[in-house]
């Protein structure tokens, strides 16, 4: 099988639902990234087989297929195509396996994967308000008798993960608050800088909070009053894009083009829906499996903060190591603008390979429907 290498990695800063980046419209946050992303590897355009670009709420000003949108948006070649796919949070990392998939096979040489998610325009609540409109439920009669009967949603679930591995409300908080420290450190000491794409004059990610506290986090209230979970511990609403532009060895020869990373392992399961978070240990499980690889043979890890409980169950399950897990914050600091966040982490990720000189990289994240992406790059 045919190598895929990552030529090419950017990504917007993360903005807050209220913050600078809120009126940018989806098909210009994700324009911003693609011009950006060509021009830095300076391939030919038109010479691209593919845009992939993954989004949730594929309505509204995210509805028509908002790949071929931004990629025309961003002025290039209008005989390149775009598609736009959807596996929930991870559907930017699935852009990523899709497009590496792409080019593993010999079929393509040169293949952009990329997300976006416009949540200050598109709500996560949106699909919620369009099914009661249309007055039918997002799931049908079989998958009613299967699952029916019990509350499905994403905060239930970190809530019964909590619950299950046997979490204090303060081990929550303490991990939130160390994920808002380490992203703190990395805006203070540049490490995002060479990464992000300014856009409306925002140059760093919005998220952060410098003057949160483990008393702050105490006092917010739960969501339900038995429960641990506090908007403090949940990832925040926002705004961003990321981009990477995938590589045969031919189009690296042919462009002269520097690999960044090796996309090396690809896994991707699915879990208990109704738990609906708990993908990344299974993933994480296969793709160490498939690659042959151990958990502490893994330099750096991204695993998305959904929720802290996620994050916390993942560790406890896989034995991995929390100090090399979101290095530089996560996104309970950071934010996670659904659709974009998986080409945002696999930015992060191998821009941190590089600046510790780290090998391997693993990412992964929880999906709705319960599923998870996992992919491990290797610095090249």
């Amino acid at each position: 099988m045919a190598e895929a290498f990552i030529v090419g990695a950017v990504r917007t800063p993360v903005g807050t639902r209220k913050g600078a980046l809120a009126d940018v419209h989806p098909a210009d946050l994700g324009a911003h990234v693609l011009r950006e992303l060509i021009h830095r590897t300076g391939v030919d355009p038109a010479a691209v087989d593919d845009v992939i670009m993954g989004c949730v709420g594929q309505l509204g000003p995210q509805a028509g297929d908002i790949a071929r949108t931004a990629w025309l948006s961003a002025g290039l070649p209008q005989s390149v195509p775009g598609v736009t796919i959807d596996r929930q949070c991870g559907s930017s990392q699935q852009a990523l396996h899709f497009a590496a998939q792409g080019v593993m096979s010999g079929t393509q040489d040169l293949v952009v994967a990329a997300g976006l998610e416009q949540m200050a325009m598109v709500p996560m609540s949106t699909n919620s308000l369009v099914v009661k409109e249309l007055g039918v439920g997002t799931r049908g009669k079989g998958w009613e008798e299967r699952y029916g009967g019990q509350e499905i949603s994403q905060f239930r679930g970190a809530q019964l993960i909590a619950e299950k591995w046997n979490m204090t409300r303060e081990q929550l908080e303490e991990f939130s608050l160390e994920s808002h420290r380490r992203a703190v450190t990395a805006i203070d000491e540049g490490r995002f800088t060479d990464q992000i794409v300014p856009l409306e004059g925002l140059t760093q990610d919005e998220g952060p909070r410098r003057d949160t506290s483990l008393e702050k986090l105490a006092s917010l209230k739960p969501l339900r009053d038995d429960w641990m979970i506090t908007a403090g511990v949940a990832s925040q609403i926002s705004v961003g894009a990321g981009a990477l532009l995938v590589a045969s060895e031919d189009a690296v020869r042919r462009f002269d083009l520097t690999p960044l990373a090796r996309v090396h392992t690809l896994a991707v399961v699915g879990d208990d829906p109704v738990f609906m978070l708990t993908g990344p240990i299974p993933a994480t499980q296969a793709a160490l499996k498939r690659a042959g690889l151990g958990i502490d043979d893994i330099d750096t890890f991204e695993i998305n903060e959904a929720f802290a409980p996620v994050v916390l169950a993942w560790a406890q399950d896989t034995g991995a190591d929390l100090a090399r897990t979101n290095p530089n914050g996560g996104a309970i600091a950071l934010g996670h603008p659904l659709g974009g966040t998986g080409a945002i982490l696999a930015t992060k990720m191998i821009h941190e390979l590089h600046r510790t000189g780290g090998r391997y990289g693993l990412q992964s994240m929880c999906e709705g429907g319960g599923q998870a992406n996992a992919t491990i790059l290797e610095r090249l």
